[in-house]
């Protein structure tokens, strides 16, 4: 399965943090793919220090500090040594939505985790879970689909300064928790 794949294949699966308060969870609602050769992607420039769980066999986590004040949740979608990944943009929460609540400051559900800043901070996800497998035990990992998934679209990325026109944006259509303009919803 190749990053484009994946990135589309997550839409409804469920992503499970287990911690010592309780187990939070949300069903994929939205995924952004970054293929190997992508000019958009950490990948591109090749491996370093920072990236360097990006090119660990496909299936694991790939956590990264952005702008200044966001951490951001990849899958990891290639052979070890290779580097792709799939963003996880949104989530619809399932489970430990109180604390999910209190880890943003939110309190409309919508709002908890819709954008890949606000899903890894209701996930109380950091650099802690950077590099691990997510089809293994452990306290972080991945889950079937918990019920079935709607149409699934596709557009551009967001926010890019680079290759801006690639349609490697999926998203389950009708889902008040993808992130976004509207146009780019539906």
């Amino acid at each position: 399965m190749d990053t484009v794949k994946l990135a589309r294949y997550l839409i409804g699966k469920v992503v499970v943090h287990d911690i010592a308060a309780g187990r939070l969870s949300g069903r994929i609602v939205e995924t952004e793919a970054y293929p190997i050769g992508d000019p958009a992607g950490h990948a591109f420039r090749g491996k370093t220090p920072r990236n360097s769980s990006l090119f660990l066999a496909r299936g694991h986590a790939y956590v990264y500090f952005t702008y200044g004040s966001s951490f951001m949740l990849n899958v990891t979608s290639e052979a070890r040594g290779l580097g792709g990944g799939v963003l996880l943009r949104a989530l619809e929460p399932l489970e430990g939505i109180d604390l999910m609540q209190c880890s943003r400051a939110a309190t409309r559900l919508i709002d908890l985790a819709r954008g890949p800043g606000r899903l890894t901070e209701a996930m109380r996800i950091d650099l802690r879970q950077d590099g691990l497998d997510l089809c293994a035990a452990g306290p972080l990992w991945l889950a079937a689909a918990a019920q079935n998934t709607g149409n699934i679209g596709k557009s551009v990325r967001i926010g890019l300064t680079r290759s801006v026109d690639r349609r490697l944006r999926f998203y389950e259509r009708g889902s008040p928790y993808v992130s976004g303009p509207k146009r780019l919803r539906e």
